[in-house]
């Protein structure tokens, strides 16, 4: 990838994560171009290094070796319409960071024959901190395979799936998952205060748990199930609490999140090729 030209079609969140993380891993401005009807976001873009910008697609497209789609889902298939001549043209590798659209659908919108790398990244990669599901039609050659995975590996974690299909339990377990965390860290904070403790001390102290209980199971060489039963004393404080989350069906809770999450990540994916 240290000579790839990258382009990127759309400058949000995500473009500039992916672009400010290519850039602090040492990849040279002069390779990354962006394209986006707004000025704004590419100021924005171009403050994070002297990239290519412009307001028309069609400028940063020839002489690019990937082309990062980074527009929302719904507007896609009208991008892509107005780009598809001239990605024929080069035929680069494509990767599209848009949830639900499926790579065949990619494939079609662009004038077919296409390498396409499908990935669905979360919103810690803002942090350089995200995790992402990467999966490859079968026109992605391993240069290319290899290429993707350095694009993604600059903002995260960067794992591939077998099947496109699978992209949806990533959705559900990563790509929605930083909501959930949030979501505990809220609760928590607001029992804190419940208890007696201060705004500020509440939301310190969940948000800090927070970090050094997912670095513990991060760095650590036992499972998650282990970490838990460690700090897990018999009739201690811990038990109690954790006896209450088992007792209240916690576990198949999260099981019925997770798998609605993903319901619905298929069904976002069948609107969208309806459209």
């Amino acid at each position: 990838m240290s000579t790839a030209t990258i382009g990127f079609i759309g400058g949000g969140n995500m473009a500039a994560s992916i672009i400010g993380g290519l850039l602090t891993s040492g990849v040279d401005a002069q390779q990354l171009r962006a394209g986006d009807p707004s000025q704004e976001s590419l100021d924005r873009l171009a403050s994070l290094g002297p990239i290519t910008t412009s307001q028309d697609n069609l400028d940063i497209i020839p002489g690019c070796d990937v082309l990062v789609m980074a527009v929302k889902p719904q507007l896609m298939k009208v991008v892509c319409a107005g780009i598809a001549d001239t990605v024929q043209a080069s035929k680069p590798l494509i990767i599209s960071i848009a949830a639900g659209v499926t790579s065949d659908s990619l494939n079609h919108w662009l004038g077919g024959n296409l390498a396409i790398v499908r990935c669905m990244p979360n919103t810690p990669a803002l942090l350089r901190c995200g995790a992402t599901g990467l999966f490859a039609n079968t026109a992605v050659s391993e240069i290319q395979r290899q290429q993707a995975q350095q694009i993604l590996d600059a903002v995260g974690l960067a794992l591939w799936v077998e099947q496109e299909s699978e992209l949806d339990a990533v959705t559900a377990v990563s790509g929605s998952g930083p909501a959930y965390f949030f979501l505990m860290m809220e609760a928590m904070q607001a029992s804190g205060e419940a208890l007696g403790l201060s705004p500020d001390v509440a939301k310190q102290l969940s948000q800090q748990t927070a970090l050094g209980a997912a670095r513990m199971a991060l760095e650590s060489d036992v499972d998650v199930a282990e970490l838990r039963r460690r700090v897990t004393s018999p009739k201690g404080t811990t038990e109690r609490a954790i006896t209450i989350f088992e007792d209240g069906g916690f576990r198949a809770l999260v099981q019925q999140a997770l798998q609605g999450a993903a319901d619905r990540a298929d069904e976002l994916g069948r609107e969208l090729e309806g459209e």
